[in-house]
């Protein structure tokens, strides 16, 4: 996707306008929020949010960035200014002032999208290996009990990525990888990367599929304009990003995933997918149904066992009780896991949306916390 020239700024106060006022409501973007609430229904959720208010909290999708990353994958210096000023860069007292006032025990950190995966050779190696030392040797060392992560890989460099996931889980303690959607116009279905699976299942690690901006041609194709007067706020490049795009690419590499035979080669693998499974609840019945039929022959085993077997999801930045019971209609209990994407969503709001859902004690511990400490091997 080219360059966009135009300053960000009617982007970001749009944005931050939208969600202070939401805040300021008591709702928020993605906060399911019914426009009557009967008196017993409000005393309802009153009530089982005070019984969970000491439900801890593990933070599976929480973003960081530094300023060699953020003038790496920044559209221009008001895309900086707004990054930095949200405070994606901050991995000091600052936020662990957030955590503590949200009820965040830990926080699980991964690099903002796309992070180095599209610098080639050696270049994107030493950034790789940099930036996970300075998670290391930085927050993680300040604030130990505080702060985990997931490896950034040169994913251009199938081998060297897979060298440094295994130095990252053995040396320093990560917790598996991250990736931002397509790369180099391939998804990890893709023979090049069967290095990085392979060495991801042996570890014993999983795999958190983020989304990323499409390639040019998928831009051009599906989100472009050829009325420029509606690119005044940016409506394109959300259009292909977080206001749809690409939650429907992450989507999509999953079930490529599935039905190009990934988990048949590697049935170990676990994949996390975040935002309340990126569009997936709607479409299960669909996908399990249709492809279903289609994969019975080349597949080991029917389409939605992966699902089951292969695959986890988080909450993060989709803080709506609806979409949570779909999901839960589909997935086990023991699959889900609780996440905010901060910055861009709000830390404190999303912990607060949970403690009022309307589940079991029991499934909401799960969600909360123990999925992801069985997952990653590690305690709050």
């Amino acid at each position: 996707m080219k360059p966009i020239e135009k300053p960000l700024k009617s982007l970001v106060m749009g944005r931050r306008s939208f969600l202070s006022g939401a805040a300021a409501l008591g709702v928020g973007a993605g906060l399911s929020a019914p426009a009557i609430v009967t008196r017993a229904a409000a005393q309802e959720i009153s009530d089982i949010a005070l019984r969970d208010q000491d439900l801890s909290f593990i933070g599976v999708e929480e973003t960081f960035s530094t300023p060699d990353l953020m003038a790496l994958n920044s559209i221009n210096q008001d895309h900086i200014d707004f990054l930095t000023e949200i405070g994606l860069a901050d991995l000091g007292q600052g936020r662990i002032d957030l955590m503590d006032q949200a009820g965040l025990n830990l926080a699980i950190l991964s690099a903002h999208t796309p992070a180095v995966q599209n610098v080639p050779g050696q270049a994107g190696i030493d950034f790789a290996y940099r930036l996970n030392k300075a998670l290391v040797d930085g927050p993680m060392a300040a604030y130990p009990k505080r702060f985990q992560a997931f490896a950034t890989l040169p994913l251009q460099s199938p081998e060297a990525a897979a060298d440094e996931l295994e130095r990252t889980v053995r040396e320093d303690g990560f917790v598996g990888l991250l990736t931002n959607g397509h790369i180099g116009k391939k998804f990890l279905d893709h023979p090049d990367f069967e290095p990085v699976l392979a060495r991801a299942e042996a570890l014993n690690v999983p795999i958190y599929l983020h989304p990323g901006y499409p390639t040019a041609e998928v831009f051009d194709v599906y989100y472009k304009t050829t009325r420029p007067e509606y690119t005044e706020e940016y409506q394109d490049y959300i259009f292909s990003g977080s206001g749809y795009g690409w939650h429907q690419e992450v989507l999509t590499q999953c079930v490529r995933m599935i039905i190009y035979g990934v988990f048949d080669r590697f049935p170990k693998l676990q994949i996390i997918v975040g935002h309340m499974g990126e569009g997936l609840p709607f479409y299960y019945e669909r996908i399990v149904n249709d492809l279903g039929g289609a994969t019975e022959n080349s597949l080991k085993k029917p389409l939605g066992q992966y699902f089951q077997d292969n695959f986890w999801f988080t909450t993060s930045a989709f803080f709506q009780d609806d979409l949570l019971h779909l999901l839960l209609q589909h997935i086990s209990v023991d699959r889900l896991m609780f996440a905010t994407d901060y910055p861009f969503a709000d830390m404190k709001q999303g912990t607060d949306w949970f403690r009022a859902v309307n589940l079991p004690r029991e499934d909401k511990e799960k969600i909360a916390f123990r999925n992801a400490e069985k997952l990653f091997g590690i305690t709050v």
